[in-house]
């Protein structure tokens, strides 16, 4: 059994005991939350599909912790301008347990 959902314009496909890392949400470790924009549940052959949400799904997981992604650097080069930019990023997230799909 999986599922997807939608959070931060993003779209995540869970089984039960997955982690995944979501866009942070300034919350504490081991606190519980429901993430509700549930766009797709496959159970088997059975599968029901949102539009574009199912009504009454949620998802429920578990914070494990925050924090910040490896710095990703991007590098743009014009050829015979002497243009060039060099930018770092680091993404910060929000590291959680999913630990029951209801559908």
């Amino acid at each position: 059994m999986y599922a997807v959902f939608k959070n931060g314009g993003k779209q995540y496909k869970v089984q039960e005991g997955d982690i995944v890392l979501l866009d942070k949400m300034s919350l504490e470790p081991k606190s519980k939350i429901q993430l509700q924009e549930v766009l797709a549940i496959v159970d088997g052959e059975k599968s029901k599909l949102g539009t574009p949400f199912i009504s009454g799904a949620l998802i429920e997981a578990e914070v494990i912790n925050e924090g910040r992604a490896k710095k990703v650097i991007t590098f743009k080069k014009r050829r015979r301008k002497d243009s060039k930019v060099k930018r770092g990023f680091r993404r910060d997230f929000t590291r959680v347990r999913i630990v029951k799909i209801v559908g």
